[in-house]
């Protein structure tokens, strides 16, 4: 056999080599709830990220990816649902009424006062949730620039 020969095996030897593969092969797949738990083991006091990783089969990196993402959502969950407490009075009344023809019709429902960094508003039960919406997020700007 020459030196020259690309071949691991030399010819006629009648032995091959076989490599053999086990396991399901291909990306592995985490549940929310397996992620979730190995997030939530990362961020122990005294917690290793490497170790928390190798003991849930994954790298630190898609360990700090999953933290990332988690962190993500959570800010987006925050802004979705970034009201102030309310508390609502039907007895209480707007320090002044809007405007609106006289009818016989009965009045709208009851209002909620919000106050936010000193500015007042009143939304009315039948307001539409996105302009309340918008309302709050304006006024809580406007308060956190103060």
């Amino acid at each position: 056999m020459s030196r020259l020969d690309p071949t691991l095996e030399p010819q006629g030897s009648g032995i091959r080599r076989i490599e053999v593969i086990t396991g399901a092969g291909g990306r592995r797949r985490w549940s929310d709830e397996e992620k979730a738990r190995a997030i939530e083991e990362s961020l122990a006091p005294d917690a290793v990220v490497s170790q928390v990783a190798r003991r849930h089969g994954a790298t630190p990196q898609q360990l700090f990816t999953w933290r990332r993402e988690a962190r993500r959502k959570a800010e987006e969950g925050a802004e979705i649902a970034s009201f102030v407490p309310a508390i609502m009075d039907a007895a209480v009344a707007p320090k002044c009424a809007p405007a609106r023809k006289p009818s016989s019709e009965a009045p709208p429902a009851p209002v909620m006062e919000i106050e936010v960094g000193g500015a007042h508003v009143w939304i009315w039960g039948n307001a539409e949730i996105g302009m309340a919406t918008a309302i709050l997020r304006a006024l809580q700007t406007r308060a956190r620039a103060k």
